[in-house]
């Protein structure tokens, strides 16, 4: 039996990572997967890259802020990666550029961001302007359409990107599962309208997956952290709207 713990979209939240490295002493999976999302945020790019090198073994591949960070001019980065950008050394950010954009983590379990092919795109969320928040769950067809040319080919496709936990069965068997956000749980985006995505919750989120005679077992785990260290964080950087959603899972309304 293979026991595979995933993470996504950390955000530089240090006490969150520390939370789950801690977890995973007593869970002692044979794999940890990290799906990206990895460093730029409001809380602590430098803290997180720091414990993350403690951690080798750690499979990692690249999502949109790393790919933004190693390709936009400072001036061009939102927040989040200018934070990561003026904070972290060098030779860290081009690490964080030479992650793969997908990989094969275990025969027939495929990681990447946010789908196969595209760092920036929901796979199962869909952006609507007419449903609560103008987010709804993505259609089966939607899922599969955006898999692309991948859809049927691997048994689990391992997603994150969306900050938000979901596991979503198939109808040809395969799994698709996103561990939710280990760092920040709640957002608003504009882009292709605007939309909030909100776990509603504090906790950090990850997913465990053990593989059986029947097939794939999945636990989801949200795990109580400290908090208000993280928010102290985010205060520190002037990212109150960071600091809120650490603190209820929500978007600030006044602010977001």
């Amino acid at each position: 039996m293979t026991t595979i713990a995933v993470f996504s979209d950390l955000h530089g939240n240090t006490p969150a990572l520390q939370a789950l490295l801690t977890d995973l002493e007593e869970v002692r999976p044979e794999l940890v997967v990290n799906l990206g999302d990895i460093a730029s945020g409001g809380v602590d790019p430098a803290g997180t890259m720091a414990l993350l090198a403690t951690r080798p073994e750690i499979i990692a591949v690249r999502g949109n802020h790393e790919r933004q960070l190693t390709t936009l001019e400072p001036e061009r980065m939102s927040r989040s990666d200018r934070l990561a950008h003026d904070t972290l050394a060098p030779d860290e950010i081009a690490a964080l550029g030479r992650l793969p954009e997908r990989k094969e983590v275990v025969s027939g379990v495929l990681a990447f961001h946010g789908s196969p092919s595209d760092d920036l795109r929901y796979l199962l969320q869909t952006v609507d302007p007419s449903a609560p928040d103008a987010l709804r769950e993505a259609t089966d067809d939607e899922v599969i359409d955006r898999l692309g040319a991948d859809a049927g080919r691997y048994e689990v496709y391992l997603c994150g990107h969306t900050h938000l936990q979901r596991v979503r069965r198939l109808a040809d068997g395969s799994v698709v599962v996103n561990p939710g956000s280990l760092g920040w749980p709640a957002y608003d985006d504009d882009a292709p309208y605007p939309h909030l995505v909100e776990a509603g919750s504090p906790q950090a989120r990850y997913t465990l997956l053990r593989s059986t005679d029947a097939g794939w077992e999945i636990v989801e785990k949200a795990l109580d952290y400290d908090v208000e260290s993280a928010v102290a964080m985010a205060e520190g950087n002037a990212r109150a709207d960071v600091a809120h959603a650490l603190r209820t899972g929500r978007v600030s309304r006044s602010e977001g």
